[in-house]
Order: C-alpha cells, then sequence, then structure tokens
C-alpha cells in the first residue's frame, strides 16, 4: 500500500500529465482526455491524421535501446505530424554501445536542449530511472514517454487499443474482453488490464497456458481460463498476443505447432466469441503461431486501424505533456 506521501511521478504538483510511464496509477480522466484528443487529431472518415503545429520548435529525441520498426516508426510520424523536430539516436553505435551510461547518455542530449524523450529498453523502470534523474537536476521540463521497458509497461500501445476498442465498440461497460496468450513475458498485457479496469470494462479476461501466465494473476481484476474455448466463450474483444521468444528463459511450451493447436485463433475458434467480436493484435504477427492467416486477414481482424489509430494516440501524448 502506498503512503500518503506518495506521489505519482507522471504528474506534476497540479496533477497534470508531465511524463507517460505507465497506464497503471493514473486516472480514469487521465485516459479519457488522451482517447478524447486523440480523436480530435483523426478524421475518422478516411483515418487521415492532421498535421498540426503544436510541437514546433520542439526537439523530441527517440531513444530505442531495444529494436521495434512499428513502434518507433509511429511515433515518428506522430512528432513530424504535430511539427516536432526528430532526432533518432542509432542506439548501436552510440556512446552507451561504447561504454557510457544511460544517465551521461541523458545529460548529453539534454545539453543539445531536448525537450522530450520517447525511450525503449528492455530493463524495467528505465524511463523512471530517467524521470528520476531529470528531476534530481532540476529539468522536470524535459518530458519522458515510455515506449516499452521490460515486461513493465506500453502504455502507449495499451492507450491506442483503449482508443480502437471506443471506436469499434463505443462504451467499455458492457464488454468482455479477452487478452490470449504469452501474458507472462507481455508488457501489453499489462498495460492493457490496467487501462481496461480502469474505463470499466464489463469483464476482462486471461487466456493461456499456465506457465505463460503470471503469479497471482487473477488479483489484477482478471479472470484467468486455460482454454481457449471456455474463454472465447461470449467475449465482444479479443487480444491476441505474440509468443515472447527473446524474454523467455527455459522451454515453457512443447512446440510452436503446440502452441497452436491449443491456443492459436482459428475461424472456428473465433466463432465461439460474438458474431461482432472484434480482433486485435499488438504485432509483429507469427502467422501460424497465435493467429490463423484468414483470422488476420479476415473481416473481424482490426490490426492494422490499430496502426493507424497509434499515430493519433501518440500524438495526443506528446501534444498534452507539452502542455498544448
Amino acid at each position: 500500500m502506498r503512503n500518503s506521501t506518495y506521489r505519482n511521478p507522471q504528474l506534476n504538483a497540479n496533477g497534470e500529465l508531465t511524463h507517460l510511464l505507465s497506464i497503471d496509477g493514473l486516472p480514469r480522466e487521465a485516459l479519457l482526455r488522451i482517447l478524447d484528443t486523440a480523436s480530435s487529431f483523426l478524421e475518422v472518415s478516411d483515418r487521415d491524421v492532421k498535421k498540426v503545429p503544436l510541437l514546433r520548435g520542439k526537439s523530441v529525441f527517440n531513444l530505442f535501446f531495444e529494436n521495434s520498426t512499428r513502434t518507433r516508426t509511429t511515433f515518428e510520424i506522430a512528432a513530424k505530424r504535430l511539427s516536432a523536430d526528430v532526432i533518432n539516436l542509432d542506439v548501436a553505435r552510440s556512446s552507451t554501445a561504447k561504454g557510457e551510461t544511460l544517465l551521461d547518455t541523458i545529460d548529453n542530449l539534454v545539453a543539445m536542449h531536448a525537450d522530450m524523450f520517447v525511450v525503449r529498453h528492455a530493463s524495467s523502470g528505465a524511463p523512471y530511472l530517467i524521470v528520476d534523474h531529470l528531476h534530481r537536476i532540476g529539468r522536470s521540463d524535459v518530458h519522458v514517454v515510455n515506449a516499452g521497458d521490460g515486461r513493465h509497461a506500453h502504455p502507449t500501445q495499451g492507450l491506442l487499443d483503449m482508443y480502437t476498442i471506443r471506436h469499434y465498440k463505443k462504451d467499455f461497460s458492457n464488454l468482455t474482453v479477452a487478452i490470449v496468450g504469452d501474458i507472462l513475458h507481455s508488457r501489453v498485457a499489462r498495460s492493457d488490464i490496467y487501462a481496461l479496469n480502469t474505463l470499466g470494462a464489463g469483464e476482462v479476461r486471461a487466456i493461456g497456458p499456465q506457465t505463460l501466465l503470471p503469479t497471482a494473476i487473477d488479483k489484477m481484476g482478471v479472470r484467468v481460463f486455460n482454454t481457449l474455448q471456455e474463454g472465447l466463450k461470449g467475449c465482444d474483444v479479443i487480444i491476441m498476443l505474440r509468443l515472447q521468444n527473446e524474454r523467455m528463459n527455459g522451454a515453457l511450451l512443447p512446440s510452436a505447432r503446440e502452441y497452436f493447436k491449443h491456443y492459436g485463433l482459428t475461424p472456428e475458434t473465433l466463432a465461439l466469441a460474438k458474431p461482432e467480436a472484434i480482433v486485435m493484435h499488438p504485432g509483429p504477427m507469427n502467422r501460424g503461431v497465435e493467429i490463423d492467416s484468414e483470422v488476420a486477414d479476415g473481416s473481424q481482424a482490426v490490426i492494422l486501424p490499430q496502426v493507424t489509430f497509434g499515430i493519433a494516440v501518440r500524438m495526443a501524448v506528446m501534444s498534452l505533456l507539452a502542455g498544448n
């Protein structure tokens, strides 16, 4: 239990969002403000994201210490559509690869007049470390966006997932949402679970083999199912997750083929959900491992719209952090 002196590092003294590190701990109003701001950037009729001058003259540094073409590209597009100057740090050739510490790198980039850092890191908590350091050196005016840290959180992916659900389903209160697959290693799953519960989803289900579910996951406000057939019954939204092979220690599954047999989303298992259920995936997809191509390319899949919505959501986050 947090003590009475605890202050969320994502919020300033007035309770305004100044960094985005995790969905956990953010009030419902903050999430809705981000979703509503994203709507203002998006022409839903043709899914065309408007360009605006809100970050003109600002410098946004993409610090991706972990590979991610999709996330880095959408952040770059979002920043450019806000008219920011975008600098992509080549981590493989950066000073950190030569032994410089993460915080020394931050100090040097702050000296280059950075206004915002978008950080993706393999270590959980790295963005929090940066925020704490910026506070200690008196640079709380520099904002940090967590683009994924270890197994901990991926808040903008969680927010774009919520935007997608709200776009297609309008209201969260009566929805049954299933999150399927490797929840143990998924920062997306954690962000989605916190967001769905904060926004008042009717029921959140976690479906996966016992070896890929976190200990005491039921305490996160989800209903646990170990079989796809039981878990998908009556669902409105299905969020499929990628097997995070790069984060697994040891063999947690017999084989990818065996996993697909029991947990892969096929037209047959999709039929167990409601007829109007939507299928989501944070990407990249492993076709034939967690999802069948016929489902991924089918009429119920909203996987590509998720990517487009992600640009507007990331624009919303960066513009709100910058005080617009």
